[in-house]
């Protein structure tokens, strides 16, 4: 096999974070805030690669984000919109690394899934805590590797001080974020426990920081520096409110920088308006593939790594039902602006949620706003909120809002009932009409009618397995199930549960769609991959939002010439 750099297909190395806006260094006199990052080494990854000033998330909350970074497609047209869901999406919809695969890459995903689908046998060559470039084939096979890091997760804020401690061990003293010198953004109330966690919040950026040190130590060991493609991303908001489950730009705007040395100018910033959605078929686009007229998303690159000139005009998010609570609003950015319409103006921005409202801030605000319900019962004028911050434990919140970023980075000022600004909301208003209208909106659908469309009765549907050709060749099927894709292994099957993963484990990867941990490689059955004649193997059809296809079992080459009509049982 001939190496990445001669088949102009570089390696590509993905890592993200969780819950972070760009409080990067980097993202300094960018971003508000960004200044008390201390991260240097995302901020060299910067200097050496491409920051881009305006990535925004799909969605919120992580699984619909994570969706549409997967598949290229907005949540809202293939049914992943939901905090969780087990969605069927349209048969073209395919986790992007499939075509990867197909033009011979190593794919794998350390660890974390969460795509809104149980994750098939035919995205990844490996996907467990173990997967890593350094278990390719060979040092010539071009690789996509992702590390998800779990340090800035919101749970990480709120441990006790001892596991805090240490959850952040690499952190060093002079570099922690003291909460007296902390303050919160305006939209937070000035208390210890804001300040405690704002504080925090930095230091896991840091801890995270020292992760990502590592991983591109690592590539730098291995002589993979020059024809790699690096990037850096988070999902989508910092974990406390108004960020995490909020149709913000504290909700939605995310960093991202691209670092590939040789193509990509060391230095340089990006200042267009993107969706993380983007990421999908710009990798496609750098490994040289054609992006599939299915996705959604826009390459922001051309294959020699310079940056695509305006590839949207608006960047969209959706808010739909996240865990218990139900609520539905949509989200459009330009370079300058954010609106967002709530189709529940009615509704808290802050309802009940059984997960957040265990979280210290949550309960932070709901003590407050408690505080300043026992101050009206006394006759006494509120004190404990300001007007800004009263916003987010409302009874209810405005049917649309319009900010503008430049001005007012904290979306404290809404413009949307503002004469002077009329014109920009009815260009939002059609901007957003004209997006939903184009991909449609499944958030329309009540949920179980949705369901029902998906799994008549409840059941899941099953991929129909399978079909071979009949001579004593090379082996090639095909699938009756649309959207399906066939895999193979050479491993023989294990005894029903002998998984080997603890039931915690279990119920996490259940959640998240993690792959059946079966410790069996599963490779596509596709040219860039065949299987062996001479060797017995088993063969499966899969399709996302199905469950598999039963296992067919193929005999060797020999074997099979052997029988009349092939060896198929």
């Amino acid at each position: 096999m001939t190496t990445p750099a001669a088949t102009g297909r570089p390696n590509i190395l993905w890592i993200s974070t969780h819950d972070i806006n760009p409080h990067l260094g980097a993202y300094a006199g960018v971003y508000p805030g960004a200044e008390h990052a201390r991260t240097p080494n995302l901020d060299r990854l910067a200097a050496e690669g491409m920051r881009f000033d305006k990535a925004f998330a799909a969605a919120p909350i992580c699984a619909p984000s994570r969706s549409a970074i997967m598949t290229g497609c907005f949540p809202t047209a293939i049914g992943t919109m939901h905090m969780r869901t087990k969605a069927v999406p349209p048969p073209q919809v395919r986790l992007f690394t499939e075509y990867l695969r197909e033009a011979g890459y190593y794919t794998t995903n350390n660890w974390f899934t969460d795509f809104q689908v149980p994750t098939p046998a035919s995205a990844f060559d490996d996907c467990s805590d173990t997967a890593h470039w350094r278990n390719r084939p060979t040092p010539d096979t071009p690789f996509f590797a992702a590390f998800h890091g779990m340090a800035t997760h919101e749970s990480q804020i709120y441990l006790d001080d001892e596991a805090f401690a240490q959850r952040t061990s690499h952190v060093h003293a002079e570099d922690r974020h003291d909460p007296a010198s902390t303050t919160p953004p305006p939209y937070h109330p000035d208390t210890g426990t804001f300040r405690r966690s704002w504080a925090r919040y930095h230091d896991l950026i840091s801890e995270m920081d020292h992760w990502v040190g590592e991983l591109l130590a690592q590539l730098d060991e291995d002589g993979l520096v020059e024809n790699t493609v690096v990037v850096f991303w988070s999902d989508h908001g910092l974990g406390m409110p108004r960020g995490k489950r909020w149709a913000t730009d504290s909700g939605l705007h995310e960093p991202l920088i691209v670092r590939w040395p040789g193509r990509v100018p060391p230095g340089s910033v990006n200042t267009e308006v993107v969706h993380l959605m983007d990421l999908a078929p710009t990798m496609l686009r750098l490994a040289g593939l054609d992006v599939p007229q299915h996705m959604h998303g826009t390459p922001l690159l051309e294959p020699g790594g310079r940056s695509v000139r305006s590839p949207n005009t608006y960047a969209f998010a959706a808010l739909d039902r996240m865990g218990e609570l139900e609520d539905r609003s949509r989200s459009a950015r330009d370079a300058r602006y954010r609106y967002t319409r709530h189709h529940h103006p009615d509704r808290s921005p802050m309802q009940h949620c059984d997960y957040p409202d265990r979280l210290h801030t949550w309960r932070e605000m709901r003590r407050l706003a408690a505080g300043e319900a026992q101050q009206l019962a006394q006759g006494l004028p509120r004190s404990l909120l300001t007007p800004l911050q009263r916003r987010l434990v409302a009874p209810a919140k405005p049917a649309e809002e319009l900010y503008d970023l430049v001005e007012d980075p904290y979306e404290q000022h809404n413009l949307a009932g503002d004469p002077r600004h009329a014109e920009t909301v009815a260009r939002f208003r059609d901007a957003v009409d004209r997006w939903l209208r184009t991909y449609g909106d499944l958030g329309e659908l009540a949920e179980d009618d949705l369901l029902a469309s998906w799994r008549p009765g409840g059941g899941w549907p099953v991929t129909a397995a399978p079909q071979f050709d009949q001579d004593a060749g090379a082996v090639s099927a095909t699938c009756a199930t649309q959207g399906a894709q066939v895999v193979w292994t050479t491993d023989r099957p294990q005894p029903a549960g002998d998984g080997g993963e603890a039931a915690g484990a279990a119920g996490l990867a259940d959640a998240i769609g993690s792959p059946a941990p079966d410790r069996r490689h599963w490779h596509l059955l596709c040219p860039a991959t065949p299987p062996p004649p001479d060797t017995r193997v088993w063969v499966k059809a899969c399709r996302l939002g199905y469950r598999d296809s039963r296992e067919v079992e193929v005999l060797p080459r020999a074997a099979r010439a052997a029988r009349a009509g092939g060896a198929i049982r």
